[in-house]
């Protein structure tokens, strides 16, 4: 089996790497060299996180498989006016793969992985007391409040590069777990209606498809999942 890469090179200062073909599915380096050498090792995870939460996995058998750099996006940053600028914002990857539309099918796994990845979620934070949830951690940007709210708030950006954003962020609810629960329901209720579409959107400087969405929404709460995981344990 081949698993196809693309990587995200300088993504906050380090190097990310996709299983283009296993959204969900993604590693961490120093640089890009040390992300591809670790897909082998999160792609068992991966297979193994699917198997705890379902008998009826779609994943092909793993047996020997090939790992392949198809694609390098070396993050850069540009300005209200589009030019390039390390001030402004981050352009993340837009990789050939993300033309593709998606199928019925993919959007049917994507769901089921959301919902594991929420479930995986809310047992972490759940039975947090407020006092955890809002402590302030030294260089940290959010407490596990505030990044609760950044999943909420990044599900509804990533509607809204689509032109699938039915609210504005400022009618979101302040409550973190009630803007949980909002914004996942409006992704699920679009992510079926977005299923064989050929559909780019340009939108402040970026490119952005379904299937890009969709990358971007598994990647990262289960990013945020690791995240919150080693806050509370430090």
């Amino acid at each position: 089996m081949q698993v196809r890469v693309g990587i995200e090179s300088g993504f906050e200062n380090r190097s990310l790497a996709y299983a283009l073909d296993f959204p969900g599915c993604f590693a961490y380096g120093a640089d890009d060299a040390e992300a591809l050498l670790r897909i082998p090792q999160a792609l068992l995870d991966y297979y193994a996180w699917i198997e705890k939460h379902t008998d009826t996995s779609w994943l092909p058998e793993l047996g020997d498989f090939d790992v392949r750099l198809l694609e390098v996006w070396n993050t850069y940053y540009i300005d209200d006016t589009y030019d390039l600028n390390k001030d402004g914002w981050d352009i993340n990857a837009w990789f050939r793969n993300d033309w593709k539309p998606l199928t019925m099918s993919e959007v049917r796994h994507g769901l089921a992985m959301l919902s594991w990845s929420r479930a995986d979620l809310l047992g972490i934070v759940n039975d947090l007391s407020p006092a955890q949830l809002n402590k302030e951690r030294p260089g940290e940007r959010w407490d596990i409040a505030g990044i609760l709210g950044h999943i909420a708030n990044s599900e509804l950006w990533y509607l809204d590069r689509l032109n699938q954003a039915p609210i504005r962020r400022a009618q979101l609810p302040p409550d973190p777990f009630e803007r949980l629960a909002l914004t996942r329901s409006y992704l699920e209720r679009a992510l079926p209606d977005l299923a064989g579409l050929d559909m780019v959107v340009g939108k402040n400087g970026e490119f952005w498809s379904p299937r890009k969405l969709l990358r971007r929404a598994l990647w990262h709460e289960k990013d945020h999942i690791g995240h919150i995981l080693r806050l509370i344990l430090e």
